[in-house]
């Protein structure tokens, strides 16, 4: 059998191409897949041929944001149903090592994550017509969701895991630095949570445009309104919590100015090595945490888009079928107007 696929063999050269696959086995299931969401890694892998000390080393299927609907099961298989609309959690870890055995397993010391060219060889992603994974991967939903909110399970759970690490945001003044599809839904999982207000900046007047419907209370765009986030300097500083979501230094500088001493800044966002303001860093004597990726998230993610508690409708933007893969990354590239590019699939009979 075989399915056609998004593949990347270097930077700019993203070919679609039709690759063999076998059928499930023993705790397998197969997907006829929907639609996937295009990461901002994928754009690295895509733009740059990698990023930081991570290159594509060898041709690698991108995608770890996808939905897909259940179209045959292996043997032991229980719990889903032919036609069942589910996501993928690209996330393997071993189960085995020492990080899986105090259950800290997003620091698994063997992980496999689809779409991946961390290790050798790669690990292939889901931008393909059909996929085989182990069923414990997928999450189904319920009736009334689309494939598109479906693929945005993943992205949700690296910002419910973010928004985790701020504990209870109840009554909290929250800063969101960086408008792009983590960053919106970063503000949907903290309006989700209680905050009481939630002011979100970027540079782009698109990127802000879809902010109010995630839960922003106000939006700044620094470029245009550089003095914007100067009433917030008042007394100190005056948000208790700060998610940056850019990673871009300016945007961390102005967050060290208006995060409230002893306050909390998430950083969800990542790059190179950037200079910080240290002395606001000890003199507030802030607390600066990182958050990657997620675990028990992905099921709650599914769930809160299954019931529409978080409705990820808002950040779609474009959606493109599997043989037009290198536009919809050209149009993911595009801020100004972009913001989740995902590719749709065909769902005929598998060949």
């Amino acid at each position: 059998m075989q399915t056609r696929v998004a593949r990347l063999h270097g930077m700019r050269d993203l070919r679609v191409e039709t690759l063999d696959y076998v059928a499930p086995g023993p705790g397998e299931v197969q997907l006829a897949m929907a639609a996937g969401g295009i990461c901002g890694s994928d754009l690295h892998y895509y733009q740059d041929g990698g990023f930081g000390p991570v290159r594509v080393r060898e041709p690698i299927i991108s995608g770890h944001e996808a939905s897909g609907y259940v179209e045959a099961l292996g043997s032991g298989v229980s719990g889903l149903t032919i036609g069942r609309l589910v996501a993928i959690n690209p996330s393997q870890p071993c189960g085995k090592c020492h990080y899986c055995g105090i259950d800290q397993p997003i620091h698994c010391l063997e992980m496999r994550f689809m779409g991946s060219a961390m290790r050798l060889p790669h690990e292939n992603g889901m931008f393909r017509d059909r996929l085989v994974v182990p069923a414990r991967q997928v999450h189904a939903f319920g009736t009334g969701t689309t494939p598109g909110e479906a693929a945005c399970a993943e992205p949700l759970a690296v910002c419910l895991h973010a928004v985790a690490q701020a504990g209870d945001l109840s009554d909290k003044r929250v800063l969101v630095t960086g408008a792009g599809p983590i960053g919106l839904l970063t503000v949907a999982a903290a309006r989700h949570a209680g905050a009481a207000e939630i002011v979100v900046t970027d540079l782009a007047d698109a990127a802000l445009s879809r902010a109010p419907a995630m839960g922003a209370s106000h939006t700044i765009n620094v470029a245009t309104n550089p003095q914007g986030l100067e009433p917030y300097q008042a007394d100190k500083g005056v948000f208790d919590v700060v998610f940056d979501c850019s990673a871009a230094a300016p945007a961390l500088r102005s967050a060290f100015a208006v995060i409230k001493p002893r306050g909390l800044l998430v950083q969800v966002g990542v790059t190179g090595d950037i200079t910080i303001p240290l002395n606001a860093l000890v003199g507030k004597e802030i607390s600066w945490r990182g958050s990657q990726r997620f675990h028990g998230e992905f099921a709650d993610a599914v769930a809160l888009i299954s019931s529409r508690a978080i409705d990820v409708r808002p950040i779609i933007s474009h959606t493109f079928p599997l043989e037009q893969a290198v536009e919809a990354f050209e149009q993911a590239g595009d801020r100004s107007v972009a913001c989740k590019v995902q590719i749709t699939f065909e769902r005929q009979s598998s060949r």
